[in-house]
C-alpha cells in the first residue's frame, strides 16, 4: 500500500512539474502568438452592424477618459508637461486600436498603465484612489472588454489575472500612504471581462444557430429535390412501361403479319419480345419500390398520365376555385412525346398552383406555343389583389419545374413582371437532346 501511495504521489508530482514547465509556453501562446478571432467582413453573416456606431462611442469615451486622466498625472496648479499629453494620447489610441488588434492593444494599455501609475504616485493626494483612478479603470476595462470579445475565455482570464497582478505590484512601490483602490478596480475590470464573455457567448450561440439553420435549409432542399425526382420517376416509369408493353405485343404479333417468316426472323422477334418482357418486369419491380412509400399513388396506379390534351380540364378546375384563367394556343398543335407532354402539363399545373397559393386574388394566363423544334408553355399572373395577403410558406413547384426541364434538355425562366405579377416560361425540345 505504501509503495502504491508513493507511486501515486510521484505521478501527481510529475504532472504538476510538467504543467509548470509548460506554463511559460502556454502563456506565450495565449497572450502573445495565438491570433484573435477575425471580424467578419461587412455584409457577411455574423458581421457586427453596430461596429461603426460602437467605434464612434469608443472614440468619444477614450477622449473623455484622456482629458479626465490628465489631472491625475500633474500636481494641482502645475503646467501640463508634454510627456503627460503624449501618455494620455497613447492610452486613448491604444484603446481605439483594440477594435482591430485587441491583444496587442491590451499589452500596450497594460504597459502604459504601469507607466501612468509611476508618474501619478508622487502627485496623488492621500485621499485619492491609487493605483487605479477612475480614468485608469475605464481605460483598462475597455481594453480587457475588447480583448474578451475576440479571444477564448481562458485567454481573457489570463489577461485579467495579469492586469490585476500589475495593479497589485504597482501599489507596492509607493513613497507615501494612499487610499488603495485595488478592490474597486478589480471589481470593475472583472465586470468588464464577464460582460465581454457573455457577449461573446451570445455571438457564438447566434453563429451556431445560423449554421444550423443553413444546414437545415440545405437538408430540406435536398429532401425536396429527392421527393420531386421520385415523383417524376414514378410518372415517367408509367410512360416507359407503356412503351415496353407495346414493343412486347408488336414483337409477338409481327411474325403473323409476314408471309412465310424465316426461322431467323422468328428467333429475332422472339428475342425482342423476351427482352421487352424482362425489362417490363424489372421496370414494374422498380416502380413498386418507388410507390411503396406513397400511399396516394396506389389509388391512381392505373390512371393514364396527363398531357397537354388534358389542359382544358385542368384550367376548368382552377376556374372553379375562383381564379380567372385565360388560355391561348399558338402554332399548330401536334402529338408530343409522352415525356414532353407530361412535363408540359405538370409545369402548367405547378405554375397555376403557385398562383393560387402565393398570389390570391390574381388572374392568370396560360399560353402554349407549338414551334418547329420545341413547345413552349408560359404562365403569367397579375399582381395579388389589394385586399389579399400573400400566403406564407414555400412550395416545391419551381424545383419540380427545373427538374423536368433539365431532364428534357430544355430551358426554364421565371421571375417577377413589371406590374408586380409573376411569369414562368418553359421551352421543351420536341426531339431528344441526346
Amino acid at each position: 500500500m505504501s509503495k502504491l501511495s508513493a507511486m501515486t504521489g510521484a505521478g501527481a508530482w510529475g504532472r504538476v512539474v510538467g504543467a509548470l514547465r509548460g506554463l511559460p509556453h502556454m502563456l506565450r501562446e495565449d497572450l502573445w502568438t495565438s491570433p484573435v478571432d477575425p471580424v467578419p467582413p461587412a455584409g457577411t453573416p455574423g458581421s457586427p452592424v453596430w461596429r461603426p456606431a460602437f467605434g464612434l462611442l469608443l472614440t468619444l469615451g477614450a477622449a473623455v477618459a484622456s482629458v479626465w486622466h490628465v489631472p491625475d498625472l500633474v500636481p494641482h496648479g502645475a503646467a501640463v508637461p508634454e510627456y503627460v499629453v503624449l501618455l494620455v494620447v497613447c492610452q486613448a489610441l491604444a484603446l481605439l486600436a483594440g477594435l482591430w488588434q485587441p491583444l496587442r492593444a491590451w499589452w500596450v494599455s497594460l504597459v502604459l498603465m504601469i507607466v501612468s501609475v509611476r508618474i501619478a504616485e508622487p502627485t496623488t493626494a492621500p485621499g485619492d484612489m491609487f493605483p487605479w483612478s477612475g480614468p485608469e479603470m475605464a481605460l483598462q476595462s475597455g481594453a480587457l472588454l475588447l480583448l474578451t470579445l475576440r479571444v477564448q475565455p481562458r485567454r481573457a482570464v489570463l489577461a485579467l489575472a495579469l492586469s490585476l497582478l500589475a495593479g497589485l505590484v504597482s501599489s507596492g512601490f509607493t513613497t507615501r500612504a494612499h487610499n488603495y483602490s485595488l478592490d474597486v478596480g478589480a471589481s470593475v475590470v472583472i465586470t468588464a471581462v464577464v460582460i465581454g464573455a457573455a457577449l461573446r457567448a451570445l455571438k457564438e450561440a447566434r453563429g451556431q444557430l445560423v449554421v444550423q439553420s443553413v444546414l437545415t435549409e440545405e437538408e430540406r432542399a435536398r429532401r425536396t429535390l429527392l421527393e420531386e425526382r421520385n415523383r417524376i420517376a414514378r410518372e415517367l416509369h408509367d410512360v416507359v412501361a407503356h412503351h415496353m408493353s407495346v414493343i412486347s405485343i408488336q414483337a409477338q404479333v409481327a411474325p403473323h403479319l409476314v408471309e412465310n417468316p424465316s426461322e431467323e426472323l422468328r428467333a429475332n422477334l422472339a428475342g425482342i419480345r423476351e427482352n421487352a418482357v424482362e425489362a417490363l418486369a424489372e421496370l414494374r419491380r422498380v416502380l413498386g419500390v418507388l410507390r411503396s412509400e406513397d400511399a396516394a399513388a396506389d389509388g391512381v396506379r392505373h390512371a393514364p398520365q396527363p398531357s397537354l390534351d388534358s389542359l382544358g380540364e385542368l384550367i376548368g378546375t382552377v376556374r372553379r376555385t375562383g381564379v380567372g384563367v385565360k388560355a391561348e394556343t399558338t402554332g399548330t398543335p401536334r402529338p408530343l412525346a409522352p415525356g414532353v407532354g407530361l412535363s408540359a402539363f405538370r409545369i402548367v399545373q405547378e405554375a397555376l398552383s403557385n398562383v393560387m397559393r402565393h398570389a390570391p386574388g390574381a388572374s392568370a394566363r396560360v399560353e402554349v406555343g407549338y414551334h418547329s423544334a420545341a413547345v413552349t408553355v408560359r404562365v403569367t399572373n397579375s399582381a395579388p389583389g389589394t385586399a389579399h395577403a400573400p400566403a406564407g410558406g414555400g412550395g416545391h413547384g419551381l424545383l419540380g419545374m427545373r427538374e423536368r426541364v433539365a431532364m428534357l434538355g430544355g430551358d426554364l425562366t421565371h421571375g417577377r413582371t413589371p406590374g408586380g405579377g409573376y411569369e414562368v416560361l418553359a421551352t421543351l425540345p420536341l426531339e431528344d437532346p441526346a
